[in-house]
């Protein structure tokens, strides 16, 4: 997605150039026109490698996102926290599975510790006084 968005800011900055006209340059404008043509330059064979490769991909991404689409957003409904989970497994059957993590342990929380006793065997509370 990058890379074509980048190549469209490419390709409209010469339109933009033409419009300024070659006079009103700064020297810092100029260096940057010559760094993104030359960035547009190098960029073109890897552009056209990922124009083809999506117009080779593309139709059965869209088929697999029209078929299994529906199934993935309801198992997304249904999984709430995908920490709990290992990665996916697929099977030599070619079954794929989600194994589930075993729920950590709960530590018990300590009881507190009792207050000191008073003479009638009532329990003073934290930071209380007796009177």
């Amino acid at each position: 997605m990058i890379p074509l968005v980048l190549a469209a800011g490419l390709a409209t900055f010469p339109a933009l150039a033409e419009e300024a006209g070659e006079d009103s340059k700064s020297l810092m404008s100029r260096g940057f026109g010559m760094f993104m043509d030359g960035l547009r330059q190098e960029m073109a064979p890897a552009m056209d490698d990922l124009k083809d490769m999506a117009e080779q991909v593309g139709p059965s991404m869209r088929s697999f996102l029209q078929e299994m689409g529906p199934a993935l957003a309801g198992m997304m409904d249904q999984v709430k926290d995908w920490t709990r989970y290992y990665p996916p497994e697929m099977l030599p059957n070619g079954d794929i599975i989600l194994r589930r993590r075993p729920e950590p342990k709960a530590t018990p929380k300590p009881e507190p510790e009792p207050g000191p006793a008073t003479p009638d065997n009532s329990v003073i509370p934290e930071g209380g006084t007796d009177i």
